[in-house]
């Protein structure tokens, strides 16, 4: 069993919704909300898999003498520790060779919740294995990076820290790339307008290897956004 905390909107909300359409699957109910598509399950079987979802601690086993129930409450009393803040709007973007939905402008708040939320439950986080840093390709990371991996079990954090949602499996061609892109944003631009607020932090589960994700537990921040 894998955890992972991330950031998803309500299971009702909009952009919750049109993404369950998109990936074909809806993590709050562990289900499948479309019927099976062979073109679209090789473009999205990834991120369906992992579920709706923007990383803040990176999927990881629980270090030995935690649970998953201790882990809840720990997020359920920190997620109260935290003011709720807008990420504003949301935009379909292409980052490396991946579509993702990604905030706009630079936002400080952001990457020290990150940090806040990477480091406060560290202690819950068994190392990596071998074999687990074996799957990770090391050549394509910057020595940086590298350094994140062994000490936080993840690449992409602090600096090298991107808010994404990810929509699609890596896309080569270019030619379906420029399809595959026009598709995302007449599936997303009607729900791109309002603006994303970070309002909870969720526990996603991944109950044994390769198998979905779903949302465990979703614990919502303080109300009202600092200024």
């Amino acid at each position: 069993m894998r955890a992972a905390i991330y950031f998803t909107p309500a299971k009702n909300d909009p952009l919750t919704v049109r993404a369950a359409e998109w990936l074909g699957r809806d993590a709050f109910d562990d289900r499948i909300v479309r019927d099976p598509d062979p073109k679209m399950d090789v473009l999205v079987s990834e991120p369906a898999r992992y579920g709706f979802h923007a990383t803040l601690k990176a999927p990881f086993r629980l270090a030995d003498c935690t649970t998953l129930n201790e882990l809840d409450r720990e997020l359920a009393a920190f997620a109260q520790s935290i003011q709720a803040f807008s990420l504003g709007t949301l935009a379909v973007t292409c980052l490396d060779s991946f579509f993702a939905l990604t905030v706009q402008t630079a936002l400080p708040r952001l990457l020290q919740v990150e940090e806040a939320v990477r480091t406060t439950f560290e202690p819950f986080r068994a190392p990596l294995t071998v074999r687990e840093m074996a799957r990770r390709n090391l050549q394509s990371l910057s020595e940086r990076q590298r350094a994140n991996l062994s000490r936080w079990g993840y690449p992409h954090v602090g600096q090298d820290f991107r808010f994404h949602m990810t929509l699609t499996n890596s896309i080569v061609d270019e030619d379906k790339a420029a399809r595959v892109e026009k598709r995302l944003h007449s599936q997303f631009n009607p729900v791109l307008e309002t603006p994303v607020v970070i309002d909870a932090l969720s526990l996603f589960v991944e109950p044994r290897p390769c198998a979905p994700f779903y949302v465990q537990s979703r614990h919502t921040l303080q109300s009202g956004m600092p200024s």
